[in-house]
């Protein structure tokens, strides 16, 4: 018996342009077997993503010669699979963070708290959490914000930036997590802020920038785009649904003429 050969898709020069399954080819009514074990290794990869344990320490280390003395917290969830099974323990501190978080002395009540989280990829938060910061940090510091301590925070869900942000009082929050691996993409980082971070805050109040990765959106230019967010965020006083493209337009103009908008500050 002989074997169909594999034929060539007639999409196939479209695959330079783009990291999507397409044009794979085919044999008989299949696709390749090439392309069927490309996709179990991606489909692997997702996998391990999710389960892969988080070094926060390691990180926190890494961290400290961007912002000194990081913080590393924990979310109410005791371990990976509870934080899995339980979305609710994620979006807020343990007990014991929680008290860390209360009893910090600030010299200024921060406009901006930075937390870093594995969420549901570690290896994102491991791989792209310094070079994004590494970028951001730089133009936030130029522009005057007072920044709190850095928090790296162990199986945190996005909604527990708005405790930290409020036990702080600052005026915004900036959560850095794993976003949930697909396939070919297990390191995505994720980016969310909210203005005013408190309990009450829901998705319609935050921002995200999403697929933040060398192979998606570079670490350099998701900085560029935070910023840009973060300063509108802080001048107009808003985030989420309201801080659309012309409201960072308008806070530019008030960056670049201050007479034209009163501080936020």
């Amino acid at each position: 018996m002989s074997l169909e050969p594999t034929l060539p898709d007639a999409w196939a020069h479209l695959r330079r342009h783009t990291a999507a399954r397409i044009a794979l080819g085919r044999t008989g009514g299949s696709v390749p077997t090439g392309a069927q074990l490309a996709f179990a290794l991606d489909h692997a990869l997702a996998r391990d993503a999710v389960h892969a344990p988080f070094d926060a320490g390691a990180l926190a280390d890494t961290l400290s010669s961007l912002h000194p003395d990081p913080l590393v917290l924990h979310s109410a969830a005791p371990d990976r699979a509870t934080y899995l099974q339980r979305p609710d323990l994620g979006r807020r501190l343990s007990d014991e963070s929680a008290a860390r978080i209360s009893a910090l002395t600030l010299a200024l009540p921060p406009d901006l708290v930075v937390l870093v989280s594995d969420g549901l990829s570690a290896l994102a938060a491991q791989r792209q959490a310094a070079p994004l910061l590494g970028a951001l940090l730089p133009h936030l510091r130029a522009a005057g914000f007072v920044l709190a301590p850095l928090c790296v925070v162990h199986h945190a869900r996005v909604a527990l930036m708005d405790e930290v942000g409020a036990l702080l009082r600052a005026r915004l929050a900036l959560m850095l997590l794993g976003e949930r691996p697909g396939l070919g993409t297990p390191d995505s980082l994720g980016a969310y802020l909210v203005f005013g971070p408190a309990a009450s805050r829901t998705n319609a109040d935050r921002n995200c920038v999403s697929n933040i990765r060398p192979a998606g959106l570079a670490p350099e230019l998701a900085a560029e785009k935070l910023f840009a967010l973060l300063t509108a965020a802080s001048t107009l006083k808003l985030s989420g649904i309201a801080l659309k493209e012309p409201a960072l337009a308008i806070a530019a103009t008030a960056r670049a003429d201050p007479a034209l908008f009163p501080a936020s500050k």
